[in-house]
């Protein structure tokens, strides 16, 4: 019972990264004042960008580099659009979006020929650790993961401890509270905000390297599969807190280690596989009303006017 259940965590936390890593980006842009609804984009790019560099040149890390570059990118392109140019934050996530579908089919198409799916490349192997594959039950969670998963819990470990104890923290959280207070007492709110936002891309496209690198070793077209909006549900239930955003998305990532693992047991597998979706509805739906985001979130500023 003991081992089934560790071996049921083990697949969560192997779930768990595109959906945590964007989902603590985007609590670094909301925080800073910016929505985005473009991290399922922003996913889906780098898992394109993440196999076309390894494609490319051969090696797996490479392609994780690219995969960041890609996402943060885009996410670069979100924030100009929002800061310089004032577009609505949430159409300019959608075009973002929108943007990411498209590019990704087309150049899918340039690259290898084929609108469905690359060709398969050299991803990232799992790494086993002496002193915890030793250790029953901890092993089953924690031992054969893929690097990625490892990078992961330190960057939530740090995306915390930035966030909540480092005055760069109570700069972001200022900006995205009261960016006229904190304007006037030095900061600066638009730099804040583009690098905050150029973060959560950043973070997003790491997420779609581990889809395309460290899960399948291939790229298909809009493998992202919707988990750009679960991160931004995770964001929303984990009150926009690195550490909450990170455990709501062990919630969603347990609800699809179960649906995986209910597949076959249960006669209906489509309605196993909608288990992930319909929690994020239920979620949002609840979560919204409790939820108290920064003051400013979706507000554009200008200096000088209020």
């Amino acid at each position: 019972m003991l081992s089934s259940i560790a071996i049921l965590l083990g697949a969560t936390l192997r779930i768990s990264p595109p959906i945590a890593l964007a989902s603590i980006g985007g609590a670094y842009s909301e925080r800073s004042g910016v929505i985005n609804i473009g991290l399922e984009g922003m996913i889906l790019m780098g898992a394109f960008a993440g196999v076309a560099g390894t494609h490319f040149l051969g090696n797996a890390w490479v392609g994780v580099l690219f995969a960041v570059l890609a996402g943060g990118a885009l996410g670069l392109l979100h924030a100009v659009l929002c800061i310089k140019f004032k577009a609505n934050q949430v159409v300019s996530g959608v075009g973002v979006n929108i943007l990411s579908l498209g590019l990704t089919t087309l150049l899918l198409q340039i690259i290898w020929g084929n609108r469905g799916a690359s060709d398969p490349v050299s991803g990232l192997k799992p790494l086993s650790i002496p002193v915890i594959r030793d250790i029953p039950y901890l092993a089953d969670v924690l031992d054969q993961q893929n690097p990625l998963v490892y990078i992961m819990i330190v960057i939530v470990l740090v995306a915390w401890a930035v966030m909540f104890r480092t005055p760069l923290g109570l700069r972001i959280r200022a900006v995205g509270e009261h960016p006229e207070a904190a304007d006037t007492v030095g900061i600066r709110v638009h730099r804040i905000q583009y690098m905050c936002v150029t973060a959560s891309g950043m973070l997003s496209g790491l997420g779609g390297a581990y889809l395309s690198l460290g899960w399948l070793n291939l790229f298909s077209q809009n493998m992202s599969a919707g988990r750009g909006f679960i991160a931004l549900a995770a964001n929303i239930f984990g009150k926009w807190n690195p550490a909450g955003a990170f455990g709501a998305s062990l919630l969603f990532s347990f609800t699809d280690a179960l649906q995986i693992k209910l597949q076959g047991i249960v006669a209906v597998n489509q309605f196993i596989q909608m288990i992930p979706y319909i929690l994020t509805i239920l979620v949002l739906a609840g979560a919204v009303k409790r939820a108290v985001p920064p003051a400013a979130l979706g507000k554009y500023y200008e200096k000088g006017k209020k």
